[in-house]
């Protein structure tokens, strides 16, 4: 019986968030594209500072293993971001020297394009894995806590899952934006974002088979997940949002990053409270 609410806990919490936040993200807010890496930024970094990070300092671990922790995550995510980087580049290379192009062709367009300013070739924006796999950390941890809660009891175990539903869909509307531009796709973000927030109820499986061996390294799952979601809103996002643009643009772009902030603030402290 307990398992069985655990699973059902998990799946909601993990794959409920996600859904959710695509209904917001693709429906309700679907014509502010743009606005949503603003907003992207600002709930990845909120979730990082002002959630996760406070919550494993308030473990029994000192801040220099934490922070290590936090830097080596940092890097982890670089280098995944490096080798996704020459992945693609690797890709495009092949296409170019067995695509059957004309290279006089391709050199004329590519000079055209310089002399334009404009670059028509295809854009590759990193991101990708360092959200999903910070996103899959930050998740089976999640199904851990829900976990443990479920196996104190049932009413506390429903009231962490609906905590970690609520406290999900602010940084998954963030995940989605960056997918989204990463995919190319609105489906193929949703399902990477829905498969990354199955992973709570692989959490919840194995928090009920090793809760107690597994609470302890709960700490270190939480600093990984921000290095991710630090790594990504500082390195990929923040740079994007670095143009020149009127003022009226600037303050509009400027108060969706605080809004991305605001919302995982106030969630969080709805889900404290209760």
């Amino acid at each position: 019986m307990t398992l069985l609410a655990i699973l059902l806990g998990t799946l909601t919490a993990g794959i409920g968030s996600v859904w959710l936040a695509a209904a917001l993200s693709f429906g309700v807010l679907a014509r502010y594209t743009q606005h949503m890496l603003s907003l992207a930024a600002g709930a990845l970094l909120g979730t990082a500072f002002l959630h996760l990070l406070p919550e494993a300092f308030e473990s029994e671990f000192g801040a220099h293993e934490l922070f290590l922790t936090l830097l080596i995550g940092v890097v982890f995510f670089f280098l995944l971001d490096k080798a996704e980087l020459w992945h693609h580049g690797h890709e495009h290379h092949h296409e170019a020297v067995h695509g059957g192009h004309d290279h006089r062709e391709h050199a004329h367009d590519h000079g055209h394009a310089q002399g334009h300013g404009h670059d028509h070739g295809p854009r590759t924006v990193s991101g990708g894995w360092s959200v999903l796999v910070g996103d899959s950390v930050h998740c089976f941890g999640d199904g851990i806590l829900i976990a443990s809660a479920f196996m104190a009891d049932l009413q506390l175990g429903l009231i962490a899952a609906l905590a970690v539903l609520a406290h999900e869909v602010p940084h998954h509307m963030g995940d989605l934006a960056v997918l989204r531009e990463s995919s190319g796709t609105r489906k193929a973000a949703l399902l990477k974002v829905t498969l990354a927030g199955a992973i709570t109820a692989l959490g919840g499986l194995v928090g009920w088979w090793l809760v107690d061996l597994l609470r302890d390294y709960l700490t270190f799952f939480l600093v990984v997940a921000s290095s991710s979601f630090i790594y990504v809103a500082l390195a990929d996002l923040i740079p994007q949002l670095q143009k020149r643009l009127a003022l009226r643009e600037t303050l509009t772009q400027i108060a969706w990053l605080m809004s991305g902030i605001v919302l995982v603030l106030l969630v969080g402290n709805l889900t404290h409270t209760h």
